[in-house]
């Protein structure tokens, strides 16, 4: 039986953190619906179509674009959403304990409201130190920011300047 999976986050920009956890999903699962939402305790850099056309570049650059579909939702329930997608499973990734503590309480509740389960991979060790808000900080800063993200994202930095 092939399973529908959902991985959302605010991808703002999407890193490569993101997408090793997308390819390894991708073992497990045969399709990915990747879903842009909006963090309220987050005030996000790009727009929500900016982070779509990133990710789907992004996926595009990797050539995961026949498993992986992407979306956004700007409001309402993330699970009611994968609800009717059709999708049984939510991927979380986590990079420390602290992201678990934070995910754990939430991956309980969607669970309750829907039946959909969590499944939580931990991030390659290699991209613990990744995130999306320090990928930002250095390039506001004009860091170089090649090693964290691909070059789409890299590219809609330089057209946000």
């Amino acid at each position: 039986m092939s399973k529908l999976a959902v991985y959302p986050g605010s991808f703002d920009p999407i890193t490569l953190g993101h997408l090793d956890i997308i390819e390894r999903s991708l073992e497990v699962f045969e399709h990915l619906q990747v879903v842009v939402v909006h963090n309220p305790g987050k005030e996000p850099f790009f727009t929500p179509a900016q982070r779509v056309q990133m990710v789907t570049e992004s996926l595009a650059e990797r050539n995961l674009l026949s498993r992986v579909t992407v979306s956004s939702l700007d409001s309402g329930l993330l699970t009611t959403y994968a609800k009717k997608l059709g999708a049984t499973v939510m991927i979380k990734g986590f990079r420390t304990g602290v992201d678990i503590e934070y995910e754990l309480p939430m991956a309980r509740v969607n669970r309750d409201l829907t039946g959909i389960e969590t499944v939580f991979l931990p991030s390659d060790p290699g991209n613990t130190h990744i995130s999306s808000s320090l990928v930002k900080q250095v390039a506001a800063l004009d860091g170089e920011i090649s090693k964290y993200v691909t070059a789409s994202v890299i590219r809609a930095f330089k057209t946000k300047g």
